[in-house]
């Protein structure tokens, strides 16, 4: 393994009442549950990635809140064996709730859509991405603390 270039992505943890957005993709013929973000493109701040992501992906327009988490450990990408991800993760809002499009499951002719998944039944096992678990599990860890039932 040769790692030659870092993979600097970005995803935001929208939460509504007792739910947590997450999207459901198929990309590369790989179906995935993640978290909404994406790469992080050149002279493109972190902030400025993840509002265009949201606006890309939603057409909504979010605001960055506090960073939630970072990885620690090493991390190399599913999708290109030379790259290492480093994934920042934050807390975002919108006054745009009512305009997300929710569905229920990827269809054939899906390649994203967007649901919500109460906290309570936040599974890190759920998520593909080793990062996404790790948010999923402090997450769900974190809405216990401040008196969410949740699950890991």
């Amino acid at each position: 393994m040769k790692i030659k270039s870092y993979n600097l992505r970005v995803y935001g943890i929208l939460i509504q009442e007792d739910s947590v957005l997450v999207t459901e993709e198929r990309r590369a013929g790989m179906e995935m549950l993640k978290f909404p973000g994406g790469g992080l493109e050149k002279g493109e701040g972190l902030s400025d990635c993840l509002i265009r992501e949201f606006s890309e992906e939603l057409d909504i327009t979010v605001s960055v809140k506090s960073i939630f988490y970072v990885n620690e450990f090493f991390q190399q990408s599913a999708f290109s064996e030379e790259d290492q991800l480093i994934s920042f993760y934050y807390q975002v809002s919108t006054p745009d709730m009512s305009r997300i499009p929710v569905k229920v499951g990827l269809d054939e002719g899906d390649e994203q859509i967007f649901r919500w998944v109460r906290l309570s039944e936040l599974y890190k096992e759920a998520f593909t991405f080793p990062i996404d678990k790790v948010v999923a599990k402090r997450l769900a860890q974190s809405s216990h603390d401040i008196g969410v039932n949740s699950a890991v």
